[in-house]
């Protein structure tokens, strides 16, 4: 068996684990997800999924920094990569891929690909990243198709078809939001955060009664609304000052606030409307293209079907009709088995979906309402499971470079 080395770069610190290939992946060794019951035996599952590289043990590392200049995450991933082969010294020899997922490395990081080739050149094995979303897809579905949205401080919702008939995964990641606090982020703790204060505001300025209880958990946070301009305006941290207040408005939805609970139901439905339109966005070959494909089709064999029984009935008489009829009917139900829509697994994941079951029932609701053929999967793991898996993918030449996604 062999190894992989995972690292997970975040805002609030970073992580790296070794695992080991070949070993069913669960139970995670101190993970933060329960195991899936869910079958990974879908028609576009990854090879050998269900068998995700194995946490062996971990270490931390230092969170990124950011500056006029961008982001210092290309720092933090060699101190990490170079953290990991002194302490793992006497097994890093075995480690036959890196895969890293971190935040920012898109937008505030320059040229992410020569960095990776200076660590596969230092250390003799493959090293691949991609942004954060995407390593908490794979780690989420464990390693198969699907949408998955991503609650925390802000919100984005990636979507793949999964890997093809080789085995690949191709350059068919799509997103939706992801634009920070400001512009979008939708259900996330800073978003949450801003629409609870608003609530408060209305209640302060006497327009809503609605906002007692969140109006007195935010005095008790921030102080008087008077002063909250000048604690939020001024701040280049508020996206996070704000999704603080997240907690706020959890704990009063599990004391019974219906304007709480309003909020945190409404959360769950904007990061549903997120994922489902990832999931719509991906590539025809998605599991939602080709539910729409496959219901396309019927309807057109259905039509078809109905107007050649009533060319040859009319051709051949009365007397051939029924026999007629009954063989468009079994053409039409052999037609529907084979075009039965795929089901499209979903799942939100990150730190504000733990916010509570007002929250995750918003989102279920809202999948299914927009999507009946869709399938809430339980998360099978972390973002750090998911860059050992993708540290496995990219040893096996299974990924390929998507820009602003995934570089090899």
């Amino acid at each position: 068996m062999s190894l992989v080395l995972g690292i997970d770069i975040g805002g609030t610190g970073s992580r790296a684990a070794l695992g080991m290939v070949g070993d069913i992946a669960d139970p995670r060794d101190g993970g933060d997800f329960e195991p899936s019951n869910q079958s990974r035996a879908e028609p576009h599952a990854a090879a050998g999924a269900g068998l995700a590289p194995r946490i062996i043990d971990r270490l931390t590392g230092p969170r990124i920094e950011i500056g006029p200049n961008g982001s210092n995450v290309l720092h933090v991933l060699r101190t990490l990569v170079r953290s990991a082969a002194g302490r793992w010294v006497d097994r890093f020899t075995e480690v036959t891929g890196i895969g890293i997922g971190a935040t920012g490395i898109a937008s505030l990081a320059e040229s992410p690909s020569n960095a990776l080739a200076d660590i596969s050149t230092e250390f003799g094995v493959p090293a691949v990243a991609a942004i954060d979303a995407v390593t908490a897809h794979l780690g989420a579905l464990g390693g198969t198709g699907g949408a998955i949205s991503v609650l925390g401080t802000g919100a984005i919702a990636i979507a793949h078809p999964g890997p093809n008939e080789e085995g690949i995964w191709t350059a068919d990641w799509s997103r939706a939001d992801g634009w920070g606090h400001l512009f979008g982020d939708r259900g996330g703790g800073a978003w949450l955060g801003r629409r609870g204060l608003e609530l408060a505001l209305r209640t302060h300025d006497g327009l809503d009664e609605h906002g007692r209880a969140v109006l007195e958990a935010a005095t008790r946070r921030f102080g008087h609304p008077a002063s909250w301009p000048g604690q939020f305006y001024t701040r280049s941290d508020r996206a996070g000052l704000l999704a603080e207040f997240a907690a706020d408005i959890a704990h009063c939805a599990r004391a019974g606030d219906a304007a709480s609970v309003e909020l945190l139901g409404l959360a769950g439905r904007e990061a549903a409307r997120s994922a489902l339109a990832a999931a719509r966005a991906a590539d025809a070959d998605t599991p939602v293209a080709r539910s729409a494909v496959a219901a396309a089709r019927a309807a057109h064999a259905d039509t078809s079907a109905a107007r050649s029984a009533g060319a040859a009935t009319r051709a051949a008489g009365a007397d051939d009709a029924s026999t007629l009829c009954s063989a468009g009917e079994g053409t039409r139900t052999e037609q529907a088995a084979d075009a039965a829509p795929s089901p499209v697994p979903i799942a939100l994941t990150g730190g504000v979906a733990a916010a509570g079951s007002h929250l995750v029932e918003g989102f279920r609701t809202e999948t299914v309402r927009l999507h009946p053929h869709a399938t809430i999967a339980e998360p099978a793991g972390g973002p750090l499971d998911g860059a050992l898996t993708l540290g496995h993918l990219g040893a096996g030449g299974k990924l390929r470079a998507q820009e602003r996604t995934v570089w090899l």
